[in-house]
């Protein structure tokens, strides 16, 4: 995803690129603001025994009772009491506090995957982009050879974060691309040729990588679009992502001036497909990647249906600094549970106003940790 100088709504952040066939787009999500937690009672007691403490030099025991008698023992605070007090004191940033998780409905609960699975079991780390343009993110921005090299660098610091994950690398490209222009066939989208698309497919092989088919619909239908792909979906190491900002068959606004969105219905097409497919030719699972980085980027996900078939990864792939993406990844990401998640990172977006590309350490602090990372 890049940039343009298109008007769209408050809170999101855009810059474009312009290509001559391509018209990618970058945008932040809104920010949500993080408060402190208020002190707990137990903190109070526990502050309040710590002074007397203090104070007397000695344990908390007023003359003439035992300390084990029922009077005194429901005046002084329990352990459990102390321990939530001191879960109390730890402030985590937005997308990291677990009991937000948990209240939201994470761990989501779903069918058991067919054999051969790639997440939870792996976390994918993938690089995004087209190799016809060197904007649109790290898959195109560097010569093979390099590329490949620097993704396997990537990979090599998250086994080393988390060492009890395997790492599963992965070349994410854009096989339809949306267009500011209409083209011949009226849909403000253009197809990648099949000579690249295998092109990419055998960089994939070469680097140990799955490969993802990523689909920008501008103003064409994702039931007409997807089926396309069938030659090359058919096999066990390709996979599928989709991109709401990109889908404006209901808005007809040209790609760019308005950010599009994909309802429930779509995503369980897709994901009904997928599933037949994996049918059809007795294959592992699909991973199935949605890109959402606004409220409205997804509706209804409440009504996405999960399958044994088809792992869903709900991706968060809005640019800008740390906090904000934190506050992205917690509004649209925990906050409407689906299945699993994913975290995108930005070499030039997230840094260009001076501030740190965040390392996986930050995103492991994520709850839920995502299992799919991908670099733009």
């Amino acid at each position: 995803m890049l940039c343009t100088n298109y008007l769209l709504p408050p809170k999101l952040k855009i810059s474009f690129f312009a290509l001559s066939l391509l018209i990618p787009v970058t945008l932040t999500a809104c920010q949500d603001q993080n408060k402190s937690a208020d002190v707990s009672p137990a903190q109070k007691v526990v502050q309040a025994a710590s002074s007397s403490n203090s104070a007397a030099g000695k344990p908390l025991q007023p003359k003439g009772f035992d300390q084990r008698s029922s009077c005194i023992g429901s005046e002084l605070p329990t352990q459990s009491q102390i321990s939530s007090a001191r879960a109390a004191k730890i402030k985590y940033n937005a997308g990291e506090d677990p009991e937000f998780a948990r209240r939201k409905g994470w761990p989501k609960k779903y069918p058991t995957p067919l054999a051969g699975s790639i997440v939870p079991q792996k976390r994918i780390v993938a690089y995004y982009g087209n190799p016809l343009s060197k904007r649109m993110g790290a898959l195109g921005e560097f010569p093979k050879d390099e590329m490949i090299k620097r993704l396997k660098a990537e990979v090599v610091k998250w086994e080393k974060a988390d060492p009890s994950m395997p790492v599963q690398p992965a070349l994410h490209l854009i096989a339809v691309v949306a267009q500011g222009a209409p083209g011949k066939a009226g849909k403000y989208r253009l197809f990648m040729t099949n000579d690249l698309i295998n092109q990419v497919y055998g960089w994939a092989k070469e680097a140990g990588a799955v490969l993802f088919i990523d689909i920008q619909t501008g103003h064409d239908d994702i039931r007409t679009v997807l089926p396309q792909f069938e030659w090359i979906l058919k096999n066990p190491d390709v996979h599928l992502g989709i991109d709401p900002e990109f889908n404006l068959i209901s808005s007809k606004v040209k790609p760019g001036k308005k950010i599009g969105t994909y309802d429930a219905a779509d995503i369980n097409f897709a994901s009904n497909y997928l599933k037949d497919l994996v049918q059809k030719y007795k294959l592992p699972p699909k991973v199935f990647t949605v890109h959402r980085f606004t409220r409205n980027g997804v509706t209804n996900a409440d009504k996405i249906v999960l399958r044994r078939e088809v792992q869903i990864v709900m991706h968060m792939d809005g640019w800008g600094a740390p906090w904000l993406k934190r506050d992205s990844y917690k509004d649209y990401i925990v906050a409407e549970p689906v299945q699993f998640t994913g975290f995108k990172l930005f070499y030039h977006n997230d840094t260009k106003k001076g501030d740190p590309l965040m390392v996986p350490q930050d995103l492991l602090k994520l709850n839920p940790k995502p299992v799919y990372i991908q670099y733009q």
